[in-house]
């Protein structure tokens, strides 16, 4: 049965596709009494089913909105505006969502624009868009993951933009000193700074420690002078912490590894 607080799409709303057919999201049949509108994917909705279908997929601790009948995916933006999402339901998604983003290291930083949290939902591409800015000022907002300023030059790419002083990561690596180790005996040529071997972030190492370091992005230990996670380089040579590593010091990374989304 329909509830009566039930959210219906307006008849008169000519931004909306309307189509005659089943609801293909209602999978508990509940035949919600709304018109039909089509999403970008093709597949018809109603708010009601639309708004359950998407608060499902994030109790399944998902970040992305992904149609339940195609490989389809929807933007928030699409989700928002074809759910009828309320204030509160927006406030709810979005914390699930980047709650959820979080736990699959896909990556939340603060917008130069309008300081809102963004998910960067591919590791491999520094021009991120910003949706609240994008609505807010009806144009498309980019901005860069590396250097945190308004994008400038062409998109999608995976070094730098072109703003001056954004440094590739593969430029830093390249180029940053070798490293003193202060309790780490035998090892030379070891890099300053090194790209997580499961994320990527680069991380850099002041020296003062022993060998291993936890990436401040997706809380993996690994060890700075052989790049493997620790628990792989203890495998090797046990309680190694303070001595070189038996396959010896790897050499300056000339390739980002990139975490893939689970």
């Amino acid at each position: 049965m329909a509830s009566s607080s039930e959210k219906c799409y307006d008849p008169q709303d000519r931004t909306l596709t309307f189509v005659d057919g089943e609801d293909e999201l209602d999978f508990s049949c509940l035949d919600y009494k709304s018109l039909r509108a089509k999403m970008s994917c093709g597949h018809a909705v109603t708010p009601m089913s639309l708004t359950d279908h998407c608060r499902r997929l994030l109790d399944k601790k998902q970040s992305r909105f992904v149609c339940g009948n195609c490989d389809g995916e929807w933007s928030f933006e699409e989700v928002c505006k074809m759910a009828l999402l309320t204030p509160e339901e927006v406030e709810e998604f979005e914390k699930k969502r980047f709650s959820n983003a979080a736990k699959h290291y896909l990556g939340i930083k603060v917008c130069p624009g309008c300081k809102s949290r963004v998910v960067r939902t591919n590791p491999s591409d520094l021009s991120v868009r910003c949706t609240v800015c994008t609505a807010k000022n009806k144009s498309t907002y980019m901005f860069c993951w590396q250097c945190l300023r308004e994008w400038k030059g062409p998109y999608p790419r995976s070094d730098r933009c072109d703003n001056d002083g954004c440094q590739s990561p593969l430029e830093i690596l390249r180029t940053c000193p070798d490293m003193v180790f202060a309790q780490v005996k035998g090892v030379t040529g070891c890099p300053s700074i090194r790209a997580c071997p499961t994320c990527g972030t680069l991380v850099r190492h002041d020296g003062t420690r022993c060998k291993n370091v936890v990436c401040t992005q997706c809380k993996v230990e690994f060890c700075f002078v052989c790049l493997k996670i620790t628990t792989e380089c203890k495998k090797i040579k046990p309680y190694s912490y303070t001595s070189v590593c038996s396959t010896g010091v790897a050499p300056r990374q000339t390739s980002i590894p990139v975490r893939q989304s689970r």
